[in-house]
């Protein structure tokens, strides 16, 4: 039980460092001294919205490994070894996933601008920066979109 714990915690805490930050503040290596279009706009409507992971696989092979390194452990015998290695296994994969999936999902903001030249535009970002209807904006579009205060 103690080295199914020792393998179970690395996999959890390597799964929550693969969840990407999506704050209107957050870039990525590749985004960094790229220019951007900026264009000033005014929410037109916020909404709170729910971004979940589509892809849980890193978790369930992490999980997977873990798994099955500890489910080798029990009993006493090569079979018994193998039968707990792939039962281990299945049953990491299966809390793999999951976990990554629960640790992936965050809370964001839906807001639908409006440009200055009549053009209407939706982008996702998470909850760093609440902007409200009405207020004055700068759509960046590069490669990601964020929408920013204009002051």
């Amino acid at each position: 039980m103690k080295k199914a714990i020792l393998f179970a915690v690395p996999v959890i805490l390597a799964v929550a460092a693969c969840a990407p930050r999506i704050g209107s503040n957050d870039y990525d290596y590749g985004s960094v001294r790229q220019a951007s279009n900026g264009f000033p706009c005014t929410v037109m409507s916020v909404r709170q919205v729910n971004v979940n992971s589509s892809d849980n696989s890193t978790g369930g092979l992490l999980g997977g490994v873990a798994g099955g390194v500890a489910g080798s452990t029990i009993g006493h015998g090569s079979s018994s070894h193998a039968i707990g290695a792939i039962g281990g296994a299945l049953a990491g994969m299966a809390v793999g996933a999951m976990a990554q999936d629960q640790m992936m999902s965050q809370s964001g903001y839906e807001y639908v601008v409006r440009t200055d030249s009549g053009q209407i535009y939706s982008v996702t970002q998470g909850t760093d920066t609440l902007l409200s209807a009405g207020q004055r904006c700068m759509l960046i579009n590069g490669a990601t979109s964020r929408i920013i205060p204009y002051y």
